[in-house]
């Protein structure tokens, strides 16, 4: 398992994390949220060994992971990192880029390793094609499939699918993490979009102001956010009388003690976002059919 023990660490004396532990099993995937400089990319390079701990310890299995102090060289044979930044060989074609770190010596099991990756990645129509002439979505596809190559036991990604197009991210998002399952490929992910976390994370943690402050399965979170915070992972949310309602748990009905102004509506494709003042506070109800701006509705909460 990977375990983190206690670690932080600061760039120039100013702190990035602090105190941060958590283990995760092989073969599980643990997405790590928080907002942009909340240091989860800091964390997953901590992991990765391309930065030193100020203090506590990072291990896997029985290797502890150490940063540019200890290695001449950072990283380690067990584990891949993919991050915004490709590092790809321009000049060179997809499956050459992908079976860069491949052996030679038996060629069709090569090609067969290629070609498998190549699908998991949807990329099969640009197999010949020069890296320099891909798109940026296409770029990162890329450098997930060369991370899997040699089959690392644990991969660490930063933004995984931030640019890739909606027409491709569905359907990538599950063969990708599909395939991490089926290996038994443990997963570290940061992400700031719950669409990598709802359906495929084992554990999330949320990270905020240096620390971890919320952690658990994405349905436990999901159903008991306790701050706004973590509810804003998750999408439009309400706090009335202190308890947090996404929006979806505000229905309009006929009759109520619960009475809003419509201020806006905003349409969501299954349905619509509602955002009402409700005694002076603006909140959003999600509701089948568009309403005008100044109707007065009444609502409950399911």
């Amino acid at each position: 398992m990977l375990r983190v023990d206690n670690i932080s660490f600061s760039y120039s004396k100013i702190a990035v994390l602090e105190d941060i532990s958590f283990s995760i099993a092989q073969g599980k995937n643990l997405a790590v949220i928080g907002e942009s400089g909340s240091g989860k990319s800091t964390l997953l390079k901590l992991i990765y060994g391309e930065f030193d701990v100020d203090k506590g310890h990072i291990l896997w299995k029985d290797t502890e992971i150490l940063g540019p102090k200890f290695n001449l060289v950072v990283g380690y044979d067990f584990m891949k990192q993919v991050t915004q930044e490709f590092d790809l060989m321009p000049v060179t074609s997809v499956e050459n880029n992908i079976g860069k770190f491949l052996s030679r010596f038996y060629l069709k099991n090569r090609q067969k390793r290629i070609d498998e990756l190549i699908k998991v990645v949807e990329l099969e129509d640009f197999a010949k094609t020069k890296v320099k002439y891909l798109s940026g979505g296409q770029k990162q596809r890329v450098a997930l499939a060369r991370a899997l190559a040699k089959k690392p036991e644990m991969l660490l990604l930063d933004e995984p699918f931030s640019h890739i197009d909606n027409f491709k991210k569905q359907s990538l998002r599950r063969n990708v993490f599909n395939y991490l399952k089926k290996e038994k490929i443990t997963c570290v992910v940061a992400t700031h979009d719950k669409d990598d976390v709802l359906g495929f994370a084992d554990e999330m943690l949320v990270l905020y102001n240096k620390n971890i402050i919320s952690r658990g399965s994405p349905n436990e979170l999901y159903k008991n956010p306790k701050i706004p915070f973590v509810a804003s992972f998750f999408g439009e949310f309400n706090v009335i009388n202190g308890e947090i309602y996404y929006a979806h748990q505000l229905k309009i009905v006929e009759t109520s003690n619960l009475k809003g102004v419509v201020k806006t509506s905003y349409f969501n494709g299954a349905s619509w976002l509602l955002e009402v003042d409700y005694s002076s506070q603006l909140i959003f109800i999600e509701h089948k059919e568009h309403l005008e701006n100044g109707e007065v509705v009444s609502f409950k909460i399911s």
